[in-house]
């Protein structure tokens, strides 16, 4: 069984011929490891049982795989002919429980097997076609027709380790044991679990872009990360030890469980993991393919949200602080351990079907003073997916990363016995809902600070997205950034001397106020919607903010807008507050510059800020305004309007009105200036506006 696994390719080193023949031998394994596993399938009739409610029938996945080499192969016009429209419509979407994917049954009218077996051959020969003729030059990257091939093929390797889970679950009267082999028959208590000191440092997490191997989008990029000192486990916590969690009540015990997890308990009356059987007082495992006696020194395997529950047990029973680990710790302990990505392949584990075809006891496999550091089960992490800083999306796989960056789906790292091809490198990266089940567990970790999780998903959020792409989006039919100019204008007529303080008064998702930065000795940005400011306040603390923005119809386009790539710099003299321009507190006040940029439409009472705002400048102080004079739109009453209306039967322009207010305390400075200001609502769809720019000076 084993012959059929082999490394995923290397993409950058040999000649173009030879990577030719190694891609179409990594292929025909792949497929034929993805066949051999449907073998476990008794009868035609398991195609067609959901092994899982919030998963299709393993009839779905068996088409899937094949149908995305013909949809991928389409999307990148290396193909031009589909195979069967109707099988490349129902077998392409619907493998997590995203809004989009249609899990009603009801939908689907499924091929036979024999329809699809014969489908699946047809894509065989298509693929051959194009690895045998399509012209290749190396390195195979994203550009590269072969990457295409390669998307395809280590899909179908995800799918052989996911579909192995979905056998598991399928009533044993429907399944053929022994495949693959025997599942391994040593099994013993529990080991005592030691938790060993690791001396905190620096890691670098993130896979270079001219790499090896083949890569999904979100595991390129650059992130260092400072680990703090902590202790982890010298196993993975096995099935002995959680049973005593499981003996101690508990799944009874509310207090033990995050809300989420109380949440899954409760709906599935979970009283252990998944996989665990009990007769009377007997406790037996379910396998891929068989049950066995519970094996008490084998990983245990669970959820996310169980294993979450046996670190609060643990940590009160012991009076200490136990979770589990990030992403960054597991990589910590792993160079700790002297596992490199150079090194990964070579490690003596239970990975890639080189092993076993179980699971085996968390005591057999050591590196460095750990065991299990890599393969046997997959380890759960505290960790929720998302982009290192300079993610880009892969455009003929835009689904792949981005719809798990919503904080529900937490990393796994380390591979397990089933995992191959690009599962089992080093900077694999792959997450899952944390109700889900995978072939997982966990190890503990003992920290004394407080976790703090990134949060740096996508932003979904409409208003806030459409004013991101405003400020941080790029020309629009040939409009300049509106806020950029807006600073331009600040820097001219306010100078930029360092030791000024400024005050933005309506700083939206923040873009003027970090073009200014090194302008001023300190920065205030103010807006009324805690929604948008906490994107600059992102920016300011990670260098990055990352959004959706509407394509066309229901297409998006996903943004990573960093600083650096602007030109920009993280600074700390910039701070973001929430707070109502109308009222403001007294702190807001000695400020050289204030800006007022499509502000006084937005307020209840523009007149009275108009009126007041002088006592927060210091002398010779610069006002900056920018009004589109809109009252009517946000619904300002009458008797605020600054003008726009007829004044003892004569037409009072909103600039004459504001002027009235001003004068008093201001001189204008130079005289009002149009600037157009494109705002967008999607890719084809805009809405300029042109407000009236005007710069005071205090007297």
């Amino acid at each position: 069984m084993t012959t059929l696994y082999t490394p995923t390719t290397n993409l950058l080193d040999g000649n173009p011929e030879q990577k030719r023949a190694e891609i179409r031998d990594y292929f025909l394994k792949t497929y034929a490891l993805d066949e051999q596993l449907y073998t476990f399938l008794k009868t035609e009739k398991a195609f067609y049982r959901r092994a899982d409610t919030l998963r299709h029938p393993l009839i779905f996945y068996y088409g899937h795989t094949a149908v995305f080499y013909i949809n991928k192969l389409i999307l990148a016009k290396i193909i031009d002919t589909r195979i069967n429209p109707r099988f490349e419509s129902i077998f392409a979407i619907g493998v997590d429980e995203m809004s989009w994917d249609d899990l009603d049954e009801s939908n689907y009218d499924w091929p036979s097997l024999d329809e699809v077996d014969a489908y699946r051959q047809k894509v065989k020969n298509v693929v051959l076609d194009v690895i045998d003729n399509t012209p290749l030059e190396l390195p195979v990257n994203w550009e590269n027709p072969f990457w295409i091939i390669m998307m395809g093929i280590e899909h179908e390797r995800i799918h052989i380790e996911t579909s192995s889970v979905l056998i598991r679950q399928l009533p044993l009267e429907l399944i053929t044991p022994d495949i693959f082999d025997l599942p391994l028959a040593e099994r013993g208590e529990a080991p005592e679990n030691s938790m060993l000191p690791l001396s905190g440092g620096e890691v670098l997490l993130g896979k270079p872009q001219q790499h090896r191997f083949y890569g999904w989008d979100m595991e390129y990029g650059r992130y260092n990360v400072r680990v703090d000192d902590f202790k982890a486990s010298q196993y993975l916590v096995s099935n002995g030890e959680f049973l005593q969690f499981i003996a101690d009540g508990g799944y009874q015990t509310e207090e033990f469980w995050t809300t989420e997890g109380w949440q899954w308990k409760n709906y599935e009356q979970a009283a252990f993991p998944r996989f665990w059987r009990k007769t009377n007082d007997e406790y037996f495992l379910r396998l891929v393919d068989q049950e066995i006696k519970m094996p008490w020194n084998w990983p245990v395997e669970l959820n996310y949200l169980e294993a979450k529950a046996y670190a609060n047990w643990k940590s009160k029973k012991e009076g200490k602080s136990y979770r589990l680990p990030t992403e960054a710790e597991w990589y910590y302990l792993a160079q700790q351990c002297g596992i490199t990505d150079e090194n990964f392949h070579e490690q003596d584990a239970n990975i890639a079907l080189s092993k076993f075809v179980s699971p085996c006891p968390v005591n057999q496999f050591k590196s460095g003073d750990f065991y299990d550091v890599i393969g046997n089960v997959w380890q759960w992490t505290e960790t929720p997916v998302t982009g290192f800083p300079g993610f880009k999306v892969h455009p003929m796989y835009d689904d792949f990363s981005t719809p798990t960056f919503d904080g529900k789906h937490n990393l796994i790292k380390g591979g397990s016995w089933i995992s191959t091809g690009n599962e089992a490198t080093w900077h694999a990266r792959y997450a899952f809902r944390r109700h889900f089940y995978q072939h997982a567990g966990f190890r503990l970790v003992e920290a004394e600070k407080p976790l703090i999780i990134r949060n740096d998903s996508y932003e979904t959020d409409q208003e806030v997205t459409q004013s991101c792409e405003f400020n941080y989006g790029q020309t629009i039919a040939g409009f300049e950034n509106f806020p950029k100019q807006i600073a331009e204008i600040c820097k001219k007529y306010a100078g930029t001397k360092a030791d000024k303080k400024l005050l933005d008064l309506n700083c939206d998702t923040g873009r003027t106020v970090f073009e200014l930065a090194t302008s001023f000795q300190e920065i205030t940005g103010i807006d009324f919607s805690a929604r948008f400011i906490r994107m600059p306040i992102q920016m300011q603390e990670q260098g990055f903010i990352r959004y959706i923005t509407k394509d066309e119809g229901e297409l998006l386009f996903y943004r990573d807008v960093q600083l650096k790539d602007l030109g920009l710099a993280k600074t700390d003299n910039l701070q973001f507050m929430q707070a109502d321009a109308n009222n403001l507190k007294t702190i807001y006040s000695g400020y050289d510059v204030i800006l007022a940029v499509n502000l006084l439409e937005e307020l209840y009472a523009p007149d009275r800020l108009l009126s007041t705002i002088h006592e927060r400048l210091n002398t010779n102080g610069i006002l900056i305004l920018g009004t589109t004079y809109d009252w009517e739109s946000n619904s300002v009453k009458r008797e605020h309007w600054p003008g726009g209306f007829k004044k003892d039967g004569e037409p009072l322009t909103s600039f004459e009105g504001i002027s009235t207010l001003l004068e008093p305390n201001f001189e204008l400075v130079a005289p009002p200036k149009n600037l157009h200001a494109a705002y967008p609502l999607s890719s084809r769809k805009y809405q300029v506006s042109v407000p009236e720019i005007s710069v005071w000076k205090k007297r």
